[in-house]
């Protein structure tokens, strides 16, 4: 069969697109079970939240019925008591999964936090139940609060800056990146024909949006360095210097490299920020973060210039809940450049949103973004499902009682083992990096053709093949899935390796069926110099 010809009709399309036909054809073989590592949907889940949450809602429904309009059908549970009654129920149902998470947790909120103990179960009660629309729209009052103490914890490691973010519940990650493209161009922060920064290698949607007709926009890449543990050199940062580069997107830790970037490197982004690009917009997805010890995103160094996009999926195992957040400090750059606009653009926006604000004028760009969601004139029905926001609130709480950090460490065990018995497998030592995430790893093949056979053998590799060759035999030869680095604007040939979806001892048929494969490349060359 001509590989090249077959292979050269799909290295156009998305690596997560590609990844279907890879499925494909690792699943025909009977003979041998595929392993998928292509995408990063962890086989963990967080189960302790998760049997607060259904305790919660068992609670809520017989609050619910305490006046029921029918016998089968309960009306909105009274808020005065409601925190005591909660408590009681819990006490009385002690040895119940989940009861006594949530005792611990609503003594938090109400000792340490400050809340209102029956503002707070009585919005929770109601959320879980999903009786009403979600309101505030935006983002339910004690959710709020409770995300936000998450977040300082967790992305500003322990150490926030002055000021609070607002924050809007999301539908997950991805749809908090759609609205975000959505919002920064109707608010002309963005134009066609604009420079836009991207961090690369980058998650390969955050290549493809830029160039829709919707955007239009022109990339730049700030290339992160593969021999310095993939970190932007200060040569890559100062291309950010240019008052023609209108914003930064990235992946923090990185999407496929997964390593975070170093105090240093966030210092010196952040004194550009300061001294000489005052207006840059920076949108930093920091899903992985959690994977890292003491991780402090842009946000926590360059708050007024950055937007913030967390989801809770990863580090939960909760990919099907589509949980995400995005965050904007209340003193930001962003606001006061749409104040700045022309006047016609000041009016064209004072129209769009006049039906949903009695002054537009004032309305910030977080909350132009819930609007923009529903498409303005659906603003009354914008927000995240409330059940969502209470799982939200419950995973939050779980890691801000967790005070020595257990489900962190083991959270990062579990990959930290898989990367290593991967590596190990291959045959080559594993990157050491205490900012490496190790949710996702990246082995460059042509460079460990040339480590393990010589530059010769290597340079055949590159010249002789598709870009896409080597993940395509590991699918049809060995019925491995891996996803192509190419595609996120890695090295040619490499591949990135998910460690989270996978048991553990599959990484060691990985590694090895990725050494296997690379002699097998050798075999064909040296065959040929005889």
């Amino acid at each position: 069969m001509d590989y090249g010809k077959e292979e050269k009709k799909y290295e156009g399309l998305s690596p997560f697109e590609l990844k279907n036909k890879l499925i494909s054809m690792a699943q025909s073989s009977h003979e041998r079970m595929m392993l998928n590592a292509g995408r990063g949907n962890p086989n963990w889940i967080a189960a302790v939240p998760r049997q607060g949450f259904f305790q919660l809602g068992l609670f809520a429904v017989a609050e619910s019925q305490r006046r029921p309009h029918r016998p089968r059908l309960g009306s909105t549970p009274a808020p005065e008591g409601i925190a005591r009654r909660l408590q009681e129920y819990l006490v009385r149902n002690e040895t119940a999964d989940g009861a006594a998470f949530l005792l611990e947790a609503c003594r938090y909120v109400s000792e340490e936090l400050k809340l209102d103990p029956d503002g707070f179960v009585a919005e929770m009660v109601d959320a879980i139940l999903g009786d009403h629309y979600p309101t505030p729209d935006r983002m339910l009052v004690s959710a709020e609060k409770i995300v936000y103490k998450y977040l300082e914890q967790e992305m500003c490691g322990g150490h926030p800056p002055p000021g609070r973010f607002d924050l809007f519940a999301t539908e997950g990650g991805t749809a908090a990146m759609d609205y975000i493209f959505t919002s920064l161009s109707e608010n002309r922060l963005l134009h066609p024909g604009d420079t836009i920064a991207l961090g690369t290698p980058i998650f390969t949607p955050y290549l493809e949006i830029p160039h829709l007709n919707d955007y239009r926009l022109v990339e730049l890449e700030i290339k992160q360095d593969e021999n310095s543990d993939w970190q932007y050199a200060e040569a890559e940062i100062e291309k950010l210097a240019d008052p023609g580069v209108k914003a930064f997107f990235l992946v923090n830790p990185s999407n496929p490299t997964s390593v975070a970037i170093q105090q240093g490197t966030l210092g010196k982004i952040a004194d550009l920020v300061r001294t000489r690009r005052p207006d840059l917009i920076i949108l930093t997805d920091d899903v992985y973060g959690t994977f890292v010890n003491d991780f402090r995103s842009l946000a926590a160094v360059a708050p007024h210039n950055t937007i913030l996009v967390y989801s809770y999926s990863k580090y939960f195992g909760s990919t099907g809940w589509r949980l995400g957040v995005i965050g904007i400090h209340e003193d930001n750059v962003f606001d006061k450049m749409i104040k700045a606009l022309p006047d016609r653009d000041r009016s064209e926006l004072r129209e769009r949103y006049s039906h949903v604000v009695l002054d537009p004028d004032s309305f910030k760009l977080i909350d132009r973004m819930v609007a923009d969601s529903r498409s303005v004139a659906l603003n009354h029905t914008a927000g995240l499902s409330t059940p969502q926001q209470v799982l939200m609130v419950l995973f939050s709480l779980y890691c801000l009682l967790d005070r020595k950090g257990a489900y962190k460490a083991e959270a990062q065990d579990i990959v930290g083992q898989r990367f290593r018995t991967l590596y190990q497998a291959v045959g080559i030592p594993h990157p050491q990096n205490q900012y490496d995430a190790h949710y996702y790893t990246t082995i460059d093949i042509p460079t460990l053709a040339q480590s393990r056979y010589g530059q010769e053998f290597a340079a055949y590799l590159v010249k002789n093949y598709e870009p896409i060759d080597f993940v395509w035999r590991l699918a049809e030869e060995k019925s491995i899935v891996l996803l192509d680095g190419g595609g996120f604007d890695a090295p040619n040939m490499s591949v990135r390796v998910s460690l989270a979806n996978l048991p553990d001892e599959a990484y060691a048929t990985i590694g090895k069926g990725i050494s296997d494969l690379l002699a097998a490349y050798y075999q064909t060359w040296e065959s040929l110099q005889k």
